[in-house]
């Protein structure tokens, strides 16, 4: 199993459960079989739009179900989510247990994650201007991108973006990212 993949979704079908005492993740609506949905351990299951529950690693999977290795990357005294989009990824592993890409405490416009860039999304990004300013989204390069907003000491929005693993990355027909790096 390598550190990370190309893949910014291999699987994203139906909505989940997530028993965090269990360690455990089970479809909850839609079509969630995942012993053919390409999924394999050591993929990154990110649960929320824009990880607002958390972060987790697969170790095991059956057709019904996920096993995933902990749950400190998830927002503390959660115990269950239920009925959450989800994105199975293969980005860096690592990022999972980063104080820096944790998921948010809160439910608010200001998050933390990390995104598979590619370079059309890179390209329509730059290419993007609010305000006669460059975009707040645009990255330097194509692709495992971490993304941090926060609000500056004047009050302003902002955006901090890091390259983690420059190079090539796969996308699909997932949309989960495209609120903040669209394809066109």
């Amino acid at each position: 199993m390598a550190l990370w993949g190309n893949l910014d979704s291999v699987y994203s079908d139906g909505t989940i459960n997530v028993n965090l005492d269990t360690a455990t993740i089970t479809g909850a609506t839609g079509v969630v079989t995942f012993t053919t949905a390409g999924i394999s351990t050591g993929n990154v299951v990110t649960v929320g739009t824009g990880a607002t529950y958390g972060y987790a690693v697969v170790t095991g999977f059956t057709s019904t179900s996920i096993s995933i290795a902990s749950t400190a990357g998830f927002v503390s005294g959660l115990s269950t989510v239920t009925g959450s989009t989800y994105s199975i990824s293969e980005e860096p592993l690592y990022t999972v247990v980063d104080s820096h890409y944790r998921a948010p405490e809160a439910k608010s416009d200001f998050f933390s994650g990390v995104f598979g860039v590619d370079s059309l999304e890179v390209a329509v990004a730059a290419a993007t201007t609010v305000g006669g300013k460059e975009a707040a989204y645009a990255v330097a390069h194509s692709g495992w991108v971490g993304v941090t907003t926060y609000v500056d000491n004047h009050g302003n929005f902002r955006v901090k973006s890091e390259v983690l693993v420059a190079g090539g990355i796969s996308t699909t027909a997932d949309a989960s990212d495209d609120t903040r790096f669209p394809d066109s």
